[in-house]
Formats: C-alpha cells, sequence, structure tokens
C-alpha cells in the first residue's frame, strides 16, 4: 500500500489517541475517511494531517476565549464585594487592599503570558508574584494561614471564572482544555509554594 495511504491503526498513531477514538471520529464524520471495496477504512495522509493543523488552530481559538473571558470575568467577581466577607481582608487599610486587588489582575495577566512564554520566564514570574504575596502579608500582620487565604482567594477567584467559561462555551478540542487547566495548576501552585517558603525564611531570620 503506497504511504499516502493509512491504516486506522496508523492514523491513530499520527494523531495520538486510541484506534477507536478514530473509529469514533469517523463514524460521526468528523475525520474524513474512506473505504476500501472490502469496507476496511483508510484514510489520505495528507486529508490527516491537514486535519491535526486545523484541531490546533481551533485549539488556539478556545485558548484565547477562554483567557480573555476569565479576564472579564475575574474583573466582575473581585468589584463583587466578596472580598468584604474575608477574615484576612478586614485587618487590611485601604491602601493595602488596593495591592492585593492589584496582585489578583498580576497573577492573572502573569498566567495568561504563561500560556504562551517558555518555562523559565513563567516561573521567574511565578516565583516573584509568590513572593510579593509573602511580604505584603508580613508587612500588614497576616499570619502564615491567613496569607495562603488571601492568595488562594485570588487565585480561586481566577479558576472559578475560567471554568464558567468553560461551561458556556462551545467546546472544540477537550484536549486543549485540559492542557489549559494543568497549566494554570501548574502556575498558580508554584505561587503558592514560593509564598510559603518566603514567609519561612521570614520568620527563621526573625529568630
Amino acid at each position: 500500500m503506497s504511504s499516502e495511504w493509512l491504516r486506522l491503526s496508523e492514523a491513530a498513531a499520527i494523531l495520538g489517541v486510541h484506534p477507536g477514538t478514530v473509529r469514533s471520529w469517523s463514524d460521526k464524520g468528523v475525520l474524513p475517511v474512506h473505504r476500501t471495496r472490502g469496507g476496511h477504512r483508510r484514510y489520505r495522509r495528507a486529508e490527516v494531517e491537514l486535519w491535526v493543523q486545523s484541531q490546533r488552530a481551533n485549539a488556539a481559538s478556545d485558548l484565547d476565549l477562554v483567557v480573555q473571558s476569565a479576564l472579564r470575568n475575574t474583573r466582575m467577581r473581585v468589584s463583587e464585594g466578596r472580598l468584604n466577607a474575608e477574615g484576612w481582608y478586614a485587618k487590611l487599610d485601604n491602601d493595602a487592599r488596593d495591592q492585593y486587588r492589584q496582585s489578583g489582575r498580576a497573577m492573572l495577566q502573569g498566567m495568561i503570558g504563561y500560556l504562551s512564554a517558555d518555562g523559565k520566564k513563567a516561573e521567574a514570574e511565578a516565583h516573584a508574584l509568590g513572593c510579593e504575596y509573602a511580604s505584603r502579608a508580613r508587612r500588614y500582620g497576616l499570619s502564615v494561614v491567613e496569607a495562603a487565604h488571601a492568595y488562594l482567594f485570588f487565585r480561586n477567584t481566577l479558576i472559578e471564572s475560567m471554568l464558567a467559561v468553560y461551561e458556556a462555551a462551545s467546546v472544540r478540542s477537550p484536549s486543549a482544555w485540559g492542557s489549559l487547566f494543568r497549566k494554570v495548576n501548574d502556575f498558580t501552585d508554584h505561587i503558592l509554594l514560593t509564598l510559603l517558603e518566603t514567609y519561612e525564611a521570614y520568620n527563621r531570620n526573625n529568630h
């Protein structure tokens, strides 16, 4: 058989999915398929490669949509007065409150950059944000637990916003969403760990 044509298992290997998934996509008309006289599925290599490219383009559009929508939703949610119900927030003066809101926006912007940045740059950005949360908490007399609560408030607000977009969107590429949320977790977990490590270092140096 010419290399122009692929068996089902060969198409699955190129697509990186289980052969059963390729079979299902073919039957639903999602993926172009041809039949031999004996009824076997065959795939034209050029069509499979073009389909992969088109899925990647759709995934990029999905990511752009979720990030932009999350940015709008996060700003709206933080301004809804939910902060006033937080115990740690009551300990802050107006200056500190404004700084925390700005840090929440900085975290979102940093995460947006992380989606397209190289690993080292993203890691440095997450580290800087973690140090910033720790030093501000110490400056305003928050305990390490309160500092973590303050950070988690903004982290969870961001994730809630992105989930709201996910639920409302017509998702064309589930794997892209999975990749997105793994990246969100990696980035925000790095900030939290840096916050805790920095706060601990402050405590050691003051003893």
